[in-house]
């Protein structure tokens, strides 16, 4: 572990009846700063880092029903296996652990509501030195993975593995990693960097009359714009053991991973090819954690110009998934060329765990009646189970509005720091413009936004919400934007407090 050194200020000597000027003076008040507790931003309170990781399969071994459609898809192939990876987090101070995490990124649409818990209980015995509370659970968010929750569709009763046995085999082998990656841990290095990759395309098509739809058409003469703004910024954490042997490494992209989302097979998306890649130039045993970024108004299928990229795809031999990989990875590879000169084994790991209160977003006469004609049309027909819940949650919402009985939404918000970097999580498809809010006023030198560590659904934008369409309407969405808005302000507050100022 570093030392800080105790530098003496040296006191100007003055001659009687005078005074040094006040800007000196200030500027030896700051220089004195600078040497006794380093420059603004820079890591305070260094220590040992140790790291772990691990990661399993969770492709189930029976026929399933997918999640992230309004259908029923049964699938009885698997193109791509489906993962979950573990990485362990620890900073130590000779034999005293200072704080801890445990990132868990999973090929799965959302972490449902139990998940989380059934991981917790799962690991409580097998590891009292962890603090449970320090560990989350994160989804790559391919609409490919299996159901996880009864009763959202209509399923067979039979031939298919059902969603409860699936989140008993999952919950299980998510447990095995956790507790792997924590006994794998040793002191190792990390470093940082941020390349560029174009995948994220903002999904939502606007028109001449100011109205929004997702996966609109951009070919009608009424259409006027892309609705919001693309982050192509890839964040990338990079991990060596003490032999500055890479093991794990961590890429956030802004986008989540459903190029084959309407697809009927198991498949983890542009995942698959951007771990194959990864491994086959740096070894076959780098672990890869896939965190998907704020990215709730995103895609990565074209909203214009498919014409040019099938051309370009076809010169270059490539599949469209190959293609968003070969993205990924040379945006990685710019990273690490950087990142790869500031290996650091002492650096500080705090880790904030909060629960955080954003007020339900408000149903209106109108959307209610809306509501309430919709459900009646699906009411008696057990195929259309998810239209019927989608609409009737809106009207148990409006009378638990009417009733005063709504209350608040509470999510469990998890902020890092780790060394120069800023880690913070949320439980929705999080527009784009609520991510791009808390990158811009973190005071860290890089921030990693990572939704869907839970499953609470989409939290659109004001402009999103004023243009309506799939993904804005208050079916889509429990917390609206000013819920976005306090989500951004504690998020904030909270990475705040990891970086004091003088």
């Amino acid at each position: 572990m570093t030392r800080s050194i105790q530098h003496p200020i040296r006191k100007t000597v003055q001659t009687p009846g005078t005074r040094a000027p006040k800007a000196i003076l200030v500027l030896a008040a700051l220089a004195a700063w600078t040497i006794i507790f380093g420059s603004v931003g820079a890591s305070t309170s260094a220590a040992e880092i140790r790291i772990g990781a691990a990661t399993v399969d969770i492709t189930p071994s029976e026929p399933v029903a997918l999640s992230g459609q309004r259908n029923v898809r049964i699938a009885k192939k698997v193109e791509t296996p489906l993962s979950a990876t573990a990485l362990a987090l620890e900073s130590r101070d000779g034999d005293r652990s200072l704080d801890q995490a445990v990132i868990v990124s999973c090929d799965l649409v959302a972490i449902r509501p139990g998940i989380l818990d059934m991981v917790r209980n799962k690991v409580k015995e097998r590891l009292p030195d962890f603090d449970l509370t320090k560990l989350f659970l994160c989804a790559t968010h391919t609409h490919t993975a299996p159901v996880m929750v009864e009763g959202r569709y209509a399923l067979p009763e039979t031939g298919i593995m059902q969603p409860a046995q699936y989140a008993e085999f999952l919950t299980t082998q998510v447990a095995d990693a956790v507790v792997e990656s924590w006994q794998k841990r040793k002191a190792g290095k990390v470093g940082w960097g941020q390349g560029q990759a174009v995948v994220a395309q903002n999904r939502r098509a606007v028109y001449a009359n100011g109205t929004a739809a997702m996966y609109g058409a951009t070919n009608r003469p009424d259409f006027r714009a892309i609705e919001g703004y693309e982050d192509h910024n890839l964040e990338v954490l990079f991990f060596w053991d003490d032999q500055d042997q890479l093991i794990a490494t961590a890429v956030n992209v802004p986008c989540p991973s459903q190029e084959v989302g309407g697809g009927s097979t198991i498949h983890a998306d542009f995942w698959d090819p951007v771990r194959r890649m990864l491994r086959e130039r740096h070894g076959e045993h780098l672990l890869v954690l896939g965190l998907t970024g704020a990215s709730g108004d995103q895609t990565s299928r074209l909203m214009y110009g498919r014409a040019a990229d099938e051309r370009m795809r076809r010169l270059r031999g490539l599949t469209r998934l190959d293609e968003i990989a070969r993205r990924i990875v040379a945006g990685w590879e710019d990273a690490y060329d950087g990142a790869r000169h500031d290996m650091r084994s002492d650096v500080e790991l705090r880790h904030l765990v909060q629960t955080i209160e954003l007020p339900y977003r408000q149903v209106t006469e109108a959307e209610v009646a809306e509501a309430r004609r919709e459900a009646a049309k699906y009411a008696d027909d057990p195929a259309q189970t998810w239209n019927y819940r989608w609409n009737q949650g809106v009207v148990e919402r409006y009378e638990s509005q009417q009733a005063g009985t709504a209350g608040v939404s509470t999510m469990e918000l998890h902020v890092l720091r780790l060394g120069d970097v800023a880690i913070c999580t949320n439980e929705f498809e999080l527009y784009t413009d609520f991510g791009v809010q808390i990158k811009a006023r973190s005071p860290a030198v890089q921030t990693f936004v990572i939704q869907l560590t839970g499953s609470a659904g989409y939290l659109p934008s004001e402009r999103a919400v004023r243009g309506g369409g799939y993904g804005a309407v208050i079916q889509s969405s429990r917390i609206g934007p000013d819920g976005g808005q306090i989500l951004v302000d504690r998020t904030v507050e909270a990475i705040d407090t990891l970086w004091p100022k003088p």
